[in-house]
């Protein structure tokens, strides 16, 4: 059976990585876009929040080369390094749009602020273990402690390789990034999960890569609007995605190190170029989240207790501003 372990005396030394941390209705109709997709964009502010993950940089892109402007469109991007200062962000009002996941999404929706899932994003979480840990292999992880964010898609990802090869490990939930990266290294656990660049980070200071969700196929990760942008601002949600795709386009056809000083001015670390330049695939444009994908991740937010009931695809995603439906 998986345990949470509160860790509360783990050293906490900072090692210079930016983090994805723990610091800190209704469905528009295709009729509805498409009868606002010549509309103009409006002059209002879009204010997106973003993690310092690889799933920001098409949208920081756009934004630095100017493809929002170019259709008119205001964008405010508004960084966080914990998905919980993200979330009161939106319990405020102070975001229009973010990049989450479905379980988020999920517990939003009953606890009544309306947003949609609109695509998925560009993620790959790493299942590493500690460096003098002698795990070698997934399965190692059984009955060990693996520190990550619970109740996000980290603890999601950890249980699809633990079912897969049938194993329990115990969550250790340490409150601070750099607590947890200095637990990691310093073999206080025995393994940890964590998003590009993060993982690669670690890497190179000795921890070891057991797992990819990449390479697993398993996507869960979403950007998301409000409801009332979606039905009041389709224009400007369109010209977003097309920007987004023009950022996508950049990063096929550029080395990472043309754009390191752009990621740089975000608390990207080095490590982030280095990962994207041994990337051997093009990145896609903004895809639909899979449906198979969305409904398992629901039925494990469910039985987490999460939320108190099943939400279907279509009332928690939109997929009417995407190229590829």
């Amino acid at each position: 059976m998986k345990k949470i372990l509160q860790a509360s005396l783990l050293v906490c030394i900072t090692i210079g990585l930016a983090a994805c941390g723990n610091d800190t209705a209704t469905t528009t109709t295709s009729e509805t876009a498409s009868a606002h997709s010549d509309a103009q964009v409006t002059d209002e502010t879009l204010t997106i929040g973003v993690l310092p993950a690889e799933s920001a940089i098409p949208i920081i892109l756009a934004q630095e080369e100017g493809y929002f402007a170019d259709r008119g469109l205001t964008v405010a991007i508004k960084s966080f390094t914990s998905p919980n200062d993200r979330n009161v962000a939106i319990q405020a009002g102070e975001l229009q749009g973010t990049i989450s996941d479905v379980m988020t999404e999920a517990t939003f929706k009953q606890n009544g602020i309306d947003m949609m899932i609109t695509s998925d994003i560009l993620e790959d979480f790493k299942i590493l273990a500690s460096p003098h840990s002698g795990i070698t292999d997934i399965s190692g992880l059984a009955d060990k402690k693996v520190t990550l964010v619970p109740n996000f898609i980290l603890e999601y990802i950890m249980d699809q390789f633990a079912d897969t090869h049938d194993f329990s490990y115990d969550i250790v939930d340490i409150s601070s990034f750099s607590a947890r990266s200095e637990a990691l290294l310093s073999d206080q656990v025995d393994g940890a999960v964590y998003t590009e660049p993060q993982a690669s980070m670690l890497a190179a200071q000795g921890a070891v890569i057991l797992g990819s969700s990449k390479e697993a196929g398993i996507k869960g990760g979403t950007l998301q609007f409000m409801t009332d942008v979606i039905d009041n601002r389709p224009q400007d949600i369109t010209a977003f995605y097309e920007a987004y795709n023009q950022g996508i386009d950049y990063m096929n056809t550029h080395s990472a190190k043309d754009y390191a000083d752009i990621l740089a001015d975000y608390q990207f670390p080095d490590a982030m170029s280095a990962y994207l330049d041994s990337q051997t695939e093009d990145y896609p444009y903004a895809q639909a989240v899979p449906k198979d994908q969305f409904e398992a991740i629901i039925d494990w937010t469910k039985d987490n207790g999460q939320i108190d009931q099943i939400y279907t695809y279509d009332e928690l995603v939109n997929n009417d501003f995407l190229t590829n439906k």
